[in-house]
């Protein structure tokens, strides 16, 4: 079975972050392991207080995971949020060792958990140097939004063409979420360095949070089974519009990510597809 590490939030009733992803990968058969950066009970945009693990003990689970001899059979890392300095310091050396013992390497996404519009940066400036010197250099795809792309590259985004030059002079591949699209349009926009296709879905009101945690999942998992990038792009935004729809229909507050079980493998949302 393949193995997934997850470097990131742990929200016990919300499906947001690395919580919330441990149920998209269970559902693609990937067994997912989730070494909390940050445990709170709640969506923190509804104000709930929670804690950020230490970093003995963030240091100490790793150590564990690694004495276990998983290391080298993860065939997938996914970083996100991180609540200090000193755990993106450790999570980076854990980085390199997962990838000098993996037989096959591992995909490495790192979801660069920043801010976003309109409230801008909402980890400390620390964390967020630090994710952009340590982290970022590991990775084999990145995953931000608009913003986190803006602030990562100094660039103001306003187009698409501008978010495809802003992600290649970072010099990785690129899932950003919130593209720009049309104006009752969801973009998600693939970057490679000699394609990029726009993803885009109707906009619907209210939208549960968790779809940036949905897609960057999913597209892993497609990563892990042997899809292309394109193929498996497609795939997590034709999920994560199929997700926000049922959770209108069901009038649930949060992703149903469970309840969609196999429909987050074979999603049917529709989409517009444009080769940039």
């Amino acid at each position: 079975m393949p193995l997934a590490l997850v470097l990131s939030s742990f929200v016990a009733a919300s499906r947001i972050g690395g919580a919330a992803q441990q149920y998209v990968l269970a559902a693609h058969g990937i067994d997912p392991v989730l070494v909390p950066t940050v445990m709170l009970g709640r969506n923190p945009a509804r104000g709930s207080e929670g804690q950020a693990t230490p970093p003995e003990l963030f240091a100490r689970m790793l150590a564990d995971v690694e004495a276990d001899a998983l290391f080298g059979l993860v065939d997938l890392v996914i970083t996100g949020h991180f609540s200090s300095r000193e755990q993106v310091e450790i999570a980076a050396d854990a980085l390199v060792r997962v990838q000098a013992a993996a037989e096959r390497a591992p995909v490495v996404i790192v979801d660069p958990i920043l801010g976003d519009t309109p409230m801008g940066l909402y980890v400390k400036a620390e964390v967020a140097e630090a994710v952009a010197s340590r982290l970022l250099p590991l990775a084999d795809w990145i995953a931000p939004n608009l913003w986190e792309l803006g602030h990562l590259t100094g660039a103001s985004i306003d187009s698409g063409a501008a978010a495809i030059a802003a992600a290649r002079r970072l010099g990785k591949a690129a899932l950003v979420t919130s593209a720009p699209a049309g104006a009752d349009e969801v973009g998600l926009l693939l970057v490679e360095a000699d394609a990029a296709v726009l993803f885009a879905h109707r906009r619907l009101p209210h939208a549960p949070s968790g779809t940036g945690d949905l897609v960057t999942a999913s597209f892993g998992a497609g990563l892990v089974q042997g899809l292309a990038p394109r193929a498996a792009a497609e795939r997590a935004a034709r999920a994560a519009s199929e997700a926000v729809q049922a959770a209108q229909d069901w009038r649930a507050p949060e992703l149903p990510i469970v309840a969609l079980g196999q429909r987050l493998l074979r999603p049917t949302a529709a989409l517009r597809i444009e080769q940039l």
